[in-house]
């Protein structure tokens, strides 16, 4: 079906209502083809059910879930160490008293839990706690899995795999059965930020590495990501960066990336993704909920795709201030490929600016988010708030471009929204 003006002359001709029936044909086509197009969710802290325990699901889970907890100490005098020291359900308990009973819960982390529980069918309250509670023991976890990716029509999702976190690794060297809807991610933060720790972990599983970083144990770094690349098929590599990174630089994060992790990548076909901007433990007090965001200099990436062109590289950073200058490199650079709103730039009128500033630089050669759930239900909010926002961009762009006389077509609007749910990146990856 044809959208939009034939002309200039047709839209001059058109009455106001006319003009406005119009528009409201191209949401609701737009709204149609973003709801009901399946994404993969690109970047999470999500696990497969084999992984046990490490996939965190459930009301409690949730109010527990650190964008709450920092919250809730905004608005109580209770001391971190007593906090601390509460089980889960008390944690949650006292989140839920502070932030959903005693306030108005208008975050959008708040929001968040409430729209999940109102797209789960559960009835919202002060006084519903424990009948959510109640609710989630009785759900059977393979079956609600399923539910959550339904709700947020999610094709795939994509997991943050560390080799050197002992509980996930124990499940890894048994060669799991495995969903096949979760996708991995290879995590490398501890080998580029903490080469002591990550040597000694090296050397413990066989490879010869050395704490000066010779050529030999840069080639070990290497066989150790083959041996990973072998063991868990990830669609990618990545780190989470501090704002003060900086390459090339005189320490042991350049010295591995030069010499072991580009080389690999480069071998491999793999990107690396660089994840720039955070800063940990602002507030130790606040355990996890504790780290931070500052602006970054981006030079280095400049630097990193200029000098290894033949090797692809994703990126997204924390800091609204570097989200134009991101954009920027990404029209210099063809090997590099920018995704989503990342943690604090998570929030509705972040992912709006972010996301028609990089239509109107990068048109939809990025990916448009990923969640970053921590918590299995925050799929649900997190691509329900973010479709919505969608629709109502992607409306815009489409009228300004009818307005021209373009013809805009079903087929077109489909193959952009593909592209910015995930087509374009598995398309970058190939």
């Amino acid at each position: 079906m044809f959208y939009g003006f034939h002309s200039v002359a047709h839209l001059m001709s058109m009455t106001s209502e006319q003009i406005s029936s119009s528009r409201a044909q191209l949401h609701g086509k737009v709204q149609q083809i973003v709801q009901s197009t399946p994404a993969l969710d690109m970047h999470t802290h999500l696990y497969d059910p084999v992984f046990g325990d490490l996939l965190l699901y459930g009301i409690d889970e949730q109010l527990i879930y650190h964008y709450l907890v920092a919250e809730a100490f905004r608005s109580t005098d209770m001391p971190y160490e007593k906090f601390w020291q509460l089980d889960k359900q008390e944690q949650a308990d006292h989140v839920w008293k502070t932030l959903f009973m005693d306030r108005s819960p208008l975050s959008e982390a708040c929001r968040g839990v409430l729209t999940s529980l109102n797209k789960l069918g559960l009835e919202t309250g002060a006084n519903q706690l424990p009948a959510i509670r109640q609710w989630f023991r009785e759900q059977p976890l393979e079956s609600f899995v399923s539910q959550c990716m339904d709700l947020a029509n999610l094709r795939a999702i994509c997991m943050t795999n560390s080799p050197f976190d002992p509980q996930e690794k124990n499940v890894w060297d048994q060669n799991p059965t495995r969903d096949e809807r979760f996708l991995t991610g290879l995590r490398l933060d501890p080998l580029l930020l903490d080469w002591n720790d990550a040597g000694k972990h090296l050397k413990s599983w066989g490879y010869e590495v050395d704490e000066n970083l010779s050529d030999s144990s840069c080639q070990e770094i290497i066989r150790f990501l083959n041996d990973w690349k072998q063991k868990i098929n990830p669609l990618y590599l990545m780190v989470s960066l501090p704002p003060t990174f900086s390459y090339p630089a005189n320490d042991t994060t350049t010295k591995i990336l030069k010499e072991a992790v580009i080389p690999f990548c480069r071998d491999s076909g793999l990107p690396l993704a660089l994840m720039i901007g955070v800063k940990r433990a602002v507030n130790p007090s606040l355990q996890l909920a504790g780290d931070g965001l500052g602006r970054a200099d981006l030079v280095a990436l400049e630097s990193l795709c200029a000098e290894n062109q033949d090797v692809k590289f994703l990126c997204t950073v924390l800091s609204r201030e570097n989200q134009q200058e991101l954009c920027v490199i990404g029209r210099k650079f063809r090997n590099l490929h920018i995704f989503g709103c990342w943690w604090f730039t998570n929030i509705p009128s972040i992912i709006e600016e972010m996301t028609r500033l990089r239509l109107e630089l990068l048109g939809t050669s990025f990916t448009a988010q990923h969640s970053d759930a921590r918590v299995l239900d925050q799929v649900i909010y997190k691509w329900n708030h973010s479709r919505q926002i969608m629709i109502d961009l992607l409306t815009d762009k489409y009228t300004h471009l009818s307005q021209t006389g373009w013809p805009l077509t079903d087929q077109a609007i489909q193959r952009d929204v593909n592209n910015l749910l995930g087509a374009g990146f598995e398309e970058f990856c190939r």
